[in-house]
């Protein structure tokens, strides 16, 4: 259990150099009928009879009632009935829709949690029953990475006990745990549900001992006539997958109880806090790392873009004109260059030819513009200070991150200075 007096003597200005810990997310997920809200609700009793009552939050938008006080209800905000209506939807669509539109206000969610954290040392949120509609959802994903960014966060599974006990729908809700795993990324309890009906012993036993589930797979086989008449294929991918998921289990924890009487939620208490141990050892890095490389891909494709940018407007970065240059200090001729080239050149001849013309017409007559010489130097200045000024605001753009329309205004700005 998770010691509640350095909270406690937070609240009462003691131990004031001791560091805020954070809450510990809890995301009960599971399929239809295992048993989630009941879990909850126990869950939630369990925490109160301990003096430590948790944050409570419901992000079923279709259900009618819930057995336990939510501190924040996705029904508060979202009628779902009313999602139905106006985009003209059904029931897993709507559900789909109401967790889009709560995910838009996630951050003000996770704000309230943030503000109240040092009140509590769990906060609880209960899913709905159609669980593809949280876990595969791009708001079921936004979600859950808001929580795991700011707090631990830790994914139980719930299982209805009773009904794993067949090999191949053990099977099946071993698969989906899997899949939830890797696409969460974030620690997994195996909560057993229900096991005052039927004890979970036999699922721990197949989990642990490979044989012993070949043995009841053989055993379910002669015993059920439909599958025996498919045994063939089913026998085989069911063997497959034990093989596969052995892998799987090591890396889970396991814990049966029952919503209904109570008994094994100390147990899973336990298991939170060891998976909290495991989530800032293993998944904050992991996170940290994958973090850091969103953000340097975002900087390099911000730096092309800025870079194609400046080559469209016609500016020329200083850094990437000498990244061409070869080790020999010889420069790499490419096709901008060497157009840019030959137009200096026709150019340059046109110039030339000017010049000798201006001159000749100035000592016909004795006479030679000072100013129009004045004017050219002064020109040439305003035009070099104003690519300079480009340059610097060009890195200032890069270092800050701003977005391209910004950084093309201001160059807009500047060529309109250096063009009168």
């Amino acid at each position: 259990m998770t010691d509640t007096k350095p909270n406690e003597a937070r609240k009462e200005g003691k131990m004031e150099d001791l560091p805020a810990k954070k809450p510990v997310t809890i995301i009960c997920v599971g399929m239809a009928g295992s048993g989630k809200t009941t879990f909850m609700q126990r869950l939630n009793s369990h925490l109160h009879a301990k003096k430590n009552p948790p944050y409570v939050i419901n992000l079923d938008p279709a259900v009618r009632s819930v057995p336990f006080g939510c501190n924040i209800d996705i029904r508060d905000s979202i009628n779902y009935k009313k999602v139905m209506e106006t985009y003209n939807l059904g029931p897993n669509g709507a559900i789909v829709t109401s967790l889009n539109l709560f995910a838009t206000k996630i951050d003000q969610v996770i704000g309230l949690v943030d503000k109240r954290s040092s009140n509590f040392n769990h906060c609880i949120i209960d899913t709905p029953g159609q669980i593809e509609c949280f876990v595969w959802s791009a708001s079921g994903s936004i979600i859950t990475e808001a929580f795991a960014s700011e707090f631990p966060t830790v994914i139980a599974y719930i299982i209805d006990t009773p009904r794993t006990s067949s090999p191949t729908t053990f099977i099946s809700n071993m698969l989906y745990a899997c899949s939830i795993l890797y696409k969460t990324k974030m620690p997994m309890i195996l909560v057993f549900n229900k096991t005052d009906v039927k004890k979970a012993d036999f699922a721990k036993e197949w989990m642990s001992d490979f044989e012993s589930f070949q043995d009841a797979l053989q055993k379910n086989i002669k015993l059920s006539d439909e599958t025996s008449e498919g045994s063939g294929y089913m026998a085989s991918l069911v063997n497959s997958m034990s093989l596969v998921l052995e892998e799987f289990y090591s890396t889970l924890d396991t814990v049966s109880c029952s919503a209904y009487t109570g008994e094994g939620f100390d147990d899973f208490l336990k298991a939170v806090d060891s998976k909290v141990e495991e989530y800032n050892e293993i998944y904050v890095k992991e996170r940290e790392r994958v973090v850091k490389e969103r953000k340097e891909r975002e900087k390099e494709n911000k730096e092309k873009n800025l870079e194609h940018l400046m080559s469209d407007m016609g500016l020329e970065n200083k850094d990437k004109k000498k990244e061409k240059e070869t080790e020999t200090g010889e420069r790499i001729d490419v096709l901008s260059d060497i157009s840019s080239g030959n137009e200096e050149d026709d150019d340059d001849d046109e110039i030339d030819a000017q010049i000798k013309k201006d001159e000749a017409r100035g000592y016909e007559h004795g006479i030679i513009n000072i100013d129009d010489d004045n004017d050219n130097e002064e020109e040439a200045s305003k035009i070099s200070s104003a690519k300079k000024a480009i340059q610097e605001r060009y890195k200032r753009a890069v270092a800050n991150g701003e977005s391209n329309t910004k950084f093309a205004a201001d160059v807009t700005k500047y060529i309109r200075q250096t063009q009168g």
